[in-house]
């Protein structure tokens, strides 16, 4: 299992931060990458995007159709995602922590992930899903703090 971690400062509040890590807001700062964005849990407030068990189903460029379901969730501190795809989409967890400094919040997002394919994954990792995926991490997090900094 591979596993990546960036952190980015945004001078925005952690309250701001946690807003933007809803599944329906995904849309907006990971440059069309993630579309079609439907929660399949009822949504009847709006920390219920938020909550254990809060699903949705997504079109991701590249990888299809991706169900996401939240497994951690500690307001405005962390929430993890476990995310599945089809059969050739790589199984990944998401986690973003929320850490509150001197000038709004320093998010840091970590995803841990595994290849279909065996060892063909794994050597596929190391050639370029790795350095794909830091890549893509770095370009949302710069996305969502422009957006927040506005």
């Amino acid at each position: 299992m591979g596993r990546i971690e960036k952190s980015i400062e945004i001078k925005a509040s952690p309250e701001k931060v946690w807003e933007m890590l809803a599944f329906d807001k995904a849309q907006e700062w990971n440059e069309g990458s993630v579309k079609n964005v439907e929660y399949t849990s009822e949504v009847s407030t709006p920390k219920d995007k938020y909550r254990v068990g809060a699903s949705a189903h997504a079109t991701i460029k590249g990888e299809g159709e991706v169900h996401f379901e939240i497994t951690e969730s500690l307001e405005n501190t962390k929430i993890t995602i476990q995310a599945k795809g089809g059969k050739t989409s790589p199984r990944y967890m998401l986690t973003y922590t929320l850490e509150p400094v001197e000038e709004g919040t320093k998010l840091t997002q970590r995803t841990d992930y595994e290849l279909s394919w065996g060892i063909l994954g794994k050597f596929l990792d190391k050639l370029v899903a790795q350095r794909m995926t830091e890549k893509d991490m770095e370009r949302q997090l710069e996305n969502l703090k422009s957006i927040l900094e506005k």
